[in-house]
């Protein structure tokens, strides 16, 4: 059982995360797409690759979002987000390791965010019920 403050701290998790993926996704795929290309040109990924890889990364940034949102098999939805966290970090890193010290962090933010997910993970339940 929740109380009402640890109900909405989980439910502020969740919806933090959701929007920040949505968010994210949307971002790849139309406010600044042109961000991406930079970077995966960077690593020679140019044309029709570099397009395919930013819409597919944009199309499932917004899935992960609107798949928590659902609260559907949320568990699997956080493992499935850390992995894909995982991936990108690894990619981004191989593309331009200079992206971990870049000031505004957008690879060492991936670090506070798959906490959020691992409190999200281990605090999920089928139902919450507040006392």
């Amino acid at each position: 059982m929740y109380n009402f403050k640890q109900a909405t701290l989980l439910y502020a998790t969740k919806y933090a995360l959701a929007f920040l993926w949505i968010f994210t996704g949307l971002t790849s795929v139309y406010f600044a797409p042109d961000v991406g290309y930079e970077i995966l040109a960077g690593a020679n990924i140019v044309g029709l690759p570099a397009k395919a890889a930013i819409y597919a990364g944009g199309m499932l940034d917004i899935a992960l979002g609107l798949w928590l949102v659902t609260s559907f098999k949320t568990q699997v939805c956080c493992l499935v987000q850390v992995a894909v966290i995982i991936t990108y970090t690894a990619l981004l890193t191989l593309i331009d390791a200079s992206f971990w010290l870049h000031p505004f962090g957008p690879i060492t933010k991936n670090i506070p965010i798959v906490v959020l997910i691992c409190f999200l993970f281990s605090e999920n339940k089928s139902q919450i019920t507040i006392k």
